[in-house]
């Protein structure tokens, strides 16, 4: 019987290509298989159907997933108009049709009417909780769940193809934003039905599907080739404010304690801190009322 690979403290950020057929979670397990890691977390599911841009968090990175789950986010979805699917995608069974000759002005018109701030309702197939279980295993047993709409942003549509019933966009969004759910309600808006056929998503948190490695790739490199290929911990909040700290404040803050600081920061979002010689520390918050700073989230500085 073969042993099982003794498992690794293995710290840093693969971005990994999700191959399409797998949930996010499987995925995640192959990559931390591959490189022994102890501990592994990824920063936002991709459905089965989507591929793309799977950040995933190794040891210490995954203190700070969460900061990369807020962030904006861009996918190329492939739409066929003229039918509605059970599920919002092709894994659905087609349960409505309607006109499929919609024009390009037509789906211009309301790619146009979608952009910017608007309101989306979360569809049932989703990972949302209700009473602590996911939407999706109330939807496979036909129950429907009254959900409320949300606030999200569009940035941007791009109309990359089109040739009714097919055609392909360019998605830039905020966090929350479910693209199954938007292709539905552009066809709405049209007067027709539409699901996915295909899903990708291209970019997050300024990481692009270009930076990102295949599992196929990485299977065959060997252990110090997978891990040159990780990102460091803090590539996960370069967004945030920096700050460097004398070595008695990095101290203070390991030990739990607040240093003082008098110089005036202005701002409420964390903040990254760094010791003398560039050693990511973690994240911080500002006490302005006091002059001092709260530890929020600390790298164990010895598995760096």
């Amino acid at each position: 019987m073969t042993a099982k690979p003794t498992k690794r403290p293995v710290n840093g950020v693969l971005l990994l290509d999700k191959p399409e057929g797998l949930s996010s979670n499987t995925a995640l397990q192959k990559a931390r298989r591959l490189f022994r890691a102890e501990k592994a977390g990824h920063t936002g599911v991709l459905d089965p159907l989507a591929t793309g841009l799977l950040p995933v968090c190794f040891g210490e990175a995954t203190k700070f997933a969460q900061y990369l789950i807020d962030a904006d986010k861009a996918y190329t979805a492939t739409l066929k108009l003229g039918e509605a699917s059970s599920t919002g995608d092709a894994e659905g069974e087609i349960i409505a049709t309607a006109r499929a000759d919609i024009s390009l002005s037509e789906f211009q018109t309301a790619c146009q009417a979608l952009t910017g701030d608007i309101r989306q309702v979360p569809p049932m197939f989703s990972a949302l909780k209700h009473e602590g279980k996911p939407l999706y295993e109330y939807a496979r047993k036909g129950i429907v769940i009254e959900r409320k709409a949300r606030d999200i942003t569009i940035y941007s549509i791009d109309i990359t193809e089109f040739d009714a019933p097919k055609a392909v966009i360019d998605v830039r969004c905020s966090k929350g934003t479910y693209i199954r759910t938007l292709s539905e309600d552009i066809a709405k808006h049209i007067g027709t039905f539409a699901h996915l056929t295909a899903l990708r998503r291209t970019e997050t948190a300024g990481f692009t599907i270009a930076q990102s490695h295949t599992l196929e790739a990485l299977a065959e490199l060997d252990e110090a080739e997978r891990d040159a290929l990780l990102l460091p911990c803090d590539v996960l909040v370069q967004h945030f404010p920096k700050l460097e700290l004398n070595d008695y404040a990095v101290t203070m803050l390991k030990h739990g304690q607040r240093p003082q600081f008098t110089e005036n920061i202005s701002t409420d979002q964390p903040i990254r801190v760094y010791s003398r010689d560039g050693t990511f520390i973690g994240l911080v918050e500002y006490q302005k009322e006091i002059g001092r700073l709260k530890a929020l989230r600390l790298m164990n500085t010895a598995d760096q």
